[in-house]
């Protein structure tokens, strides 16, 4: 990455680095990767950690009286992969995101599994140069309007999807895990969720339980008058 790129996204980071290295990594994808430049997904998992901390945090700050039970979906909400991607998208960092020449090809850069992971891997490396209120100032500032914008606990996506097909007399979706796959440091899982009139879509995520979410997440948005009820 250029100097000047890199002073470019430190400002929409809010952070000067002190070691450019930290940030090239957390941008660098594994199809990019090599001996002389690792790739991101070690950075990806201690941002997901960081993440998860400032957010149960600030929600517990931003909802004083909320019960664990009102906290857990809105917690879910906020750090879902697609609002990753959404974030990422908003500060423009596909484009300093380092792909290797099929992936680039492909179109990595509009990928939200690739956008997701490069912004956690970002919070990492802000932690890692620059502590705790570094990562903590970022995600206040691209967070926040979406924290309080769920002043109504969001009812999780598995119990919206049951709910409709109960609703029109169907049985609950059926979650199948279709595969898993990277390191045991980062799994990947992806599960389809299906319902007996056809309608299907599949989600991924780092843990089983998360894949399925997100999968009856997709599968909402694939329904009529359910897309608007889902709050995640």
């Amino acid at each position: 990455m250029r100097r000047e790129d890199r002073e470019a996204l430190g400002r929409l980071l809010g952070h000067e680095f002190r070691d450019p290295e930290l940030l090239e990594q957390a941008l660098t994808h594994p199809s990019a990767a090599n001996a002389a430049r690792p790739d991101n997904q070690r950075l990806e998992f201690l941002g997901d950690r960081v993440l998860g901390l400032c957010i149960a945090k600030a929600l517990l700050e931003e909802f004083p009286d909320a019960a664990e039970g009102e906290l857990a979906p809105r917690f879910n909400a906020l750090v879902r992969r697609e609002m990753l991607a959404e974030i990422a998208g908003e500060i423009g960092l596909g484009q300093h995101i380092r792909l290797g020449r099929s992936e680039a090809i492909s179109g990595g850069r509009r990928k939200s599994a690739i956008l997701a992971d490069a912004t956690e891997a970002v919070i990492a490396a802000l932690y890692l140069d620059g502590g705790m209120e570094a990562a903590q100032g970022f995600i206040a500032r691209n967070w926040r309007k979406r924290m309080r914008g769920l002043r109504a606990a969001p009812t999780d996506a598995k119990t919206s999807a049951q709910e409709w097909a109960q609703a029109r007399g169907l049985a609950p979706p059926a979650y199948s895990l279709l595969s898993q796959s990277g390191p045991d440091h980062a799994p990947l899982f992806t599960v389809e969720a299906a319902l007996e009139t056809g309608e299907r879509a599949r989600g991924q995520a780092g843990s089983k339980k998360l894949a399925e979410q997100e999968a009856a997440a997709a599968l909402l948005q694939k329904l009529p008058g359910a897309g608007e009820r889902h709050g995640g």
